[in-house]
């Protein structure tokens, strides 16, 4: 039997349901924790946050207007699909990040039960933050809640499967959309996160993901006007606030967070920084 050259993956951004170069077509090297070259990973540009901006934004009516137990069927789809490709990605993340496999086996676990657990919130929210309200007048008041819209969300470093699941669920469950900026060291496996999500139902622009350079892609993202709130979790830099200020963006500054003490989570404070509560007033009688 010859020998045969392997077939090397292609990264690639995961915009609008599909992998695309980056407008670009620059790219970074991205090394192991042992200095050696692993693959190269799009490096994506301004134009490219505005490509996924525009993705979510088509598919956020798509999302906030499926009932909330369908989004969380979509959700535990995607903590399926996540278990199906753990050993791969336990495998990979232990030799990229030179960690042992049982902590690489911890970190993926934990992202599946994170993922299970928003699942579980989505049609929990109407109840909890919903109500009928006592008013002196002859009206009914409702109070609900609703998705914020399109958010922005800056990853982790470390843990870098984990973080990203950990971020973009709660506004997930919330019924927004998000533009993802993944972890800058270590982005292969986040980008190949695209493929699990392909393969969960997740419908196209719900979920963005850019690798590159956050020096180049937060600013368009933070200050990016179609934007309505941002998640900073992993990185402390002020400008970020001035640039969301500018458009009265929210914005969630995540501390220091154990991602892998899952029964730990507030899932609900996590969620709340991006729904609005509307409400509605219904006349009682003539």
């Amino acid at each position: 039997m010859t020998d045969r050259l392997p077939v090397v993956k292609t990264y690639k951004l995961f915009v609008g349901g599909g992998f695309v170069r980056s407008e670009s077509g620059r790219h970074v090297p991205v090394a192991d924790v042992s200095g050696g070259h692993v693959a190269n990973a799009p490096r994506g540009t301004r134009k490219d946050v505005r490509d996924a901006v525009r993705a979510a934004r088509g598919a956020l009516p798509g999302w906030q207007g499926r009932t909330a137990y369908n989004r969380g069927q979509i959700l535990y789809r995607f903590a399926e699909a996540l278990e199906s490709r753990a050993d791969e990605l336990v495998i990979e993340t232990s030799r990229m990040r030179g960690i042992p496999a049982d902590e690489a086996r911890a970190e993926i676990l934990a992202a599946v039960d994170t993922a299970v657990h928003y699942a579980g919130w989505t049609d929990k929210l109407g109840a909890v933050l919903g109500a009928v309200n006592p008013v002196a007048a002859p009206h009914f008041g409702f109070s609900m809640p609703e998705p914020s819209g399109v958010v922005g969300v800056l990853c982790p470093d470390e843990p870098d499967v984990l973080g990203l699941v950990a971020e973009i669920l709660p506004p997930l469950a919330a019924g927004n959309v998000v533009v993802v900026v993944v972890s800058e060291r270590w982005p292969l496996l986040s980008l190949h996160l695209g493929e699990v999500l392909g393969v969960a139902d997740v419908p196209a622009g719900v979920v963005n993901l850019l690798s590159g350079q956050r020096s180049e892609l937060v600013p368009t993202l933070a200050g990016h006007r179609d934007v309505d709130g941002i998640v900073v979790a992993g990185v402390d830099d002020p400008e970020i606030v001035r640039l969301a200020s500018d458009s009265v963006k929210r914005v969630a500054r995540r501390g220091a967070v154990d991602y892998l003490d899952v029964a730990g989570l507030d899932g609900l404070t996590r969620m709340e920084p991006f729904i609005e509560v509307k409400t509605a007033w219904h006349p009682v009688g003539t």
